[in-house]
Parts: C-alpha cells; structure tokens; sequence
C-alpha cells in the first residue's frame, strides 16, 4: 500500500506531501481537508491547488538552473 502512495504523490505534483514536511501535519489529514474544502466551496480550491502545484515545479526548475550539473555545462 505504501508503494502505491508513494508512486500516486511521485506521479502527481506531491503538494500535499510537500505542505504537510513544512506545516508538521500528515499529509493524509491535507488531503482529507482539501477534499472537504473542494466540496463545500464547490471546487474553487483546485485553482488553488494547481496554483501551489505550478509553483512546486517553478522551483524545481529555479534550482535545477541555478546549479546545473556537469552534463548541463
């Protein structure tokens, strides 16, 4: 079961795994919460989510440009 967790928060943008390292909650108790969020106000919380989601990989590839690898030289 752990193997298909972590595959699911690999293959999509892991924003919940990501909030719950930096606010010390898990982050199965998030994604419960923004389900519940995504219900009562009627999705407007996927905007938000794909905005954090967007974000995560902007600075992926901030950092992955600030300190290229050998190959990338």
């Amino acid at each position: 079961m752990n193997r298909i967790r972590y595959y699911v928060e690999d293959q999509i943008f892991g924003v919940c795994a990501r909030l719950g390292e930096k606010l010390s909650i898990s982050a199965s108790s998030i994604r419960l919460y923004f389900i519940y969020a995504t219900f009562l106000a009627f999705g407007s919380p996927i905007i938000i989510y794909l905005v954090l989601a967007f974000w995560l990989e902007l600075r992926k590839h901030w950092r992955r440009h600030n300190s290229p690898t050998i190959w990338e030289l």
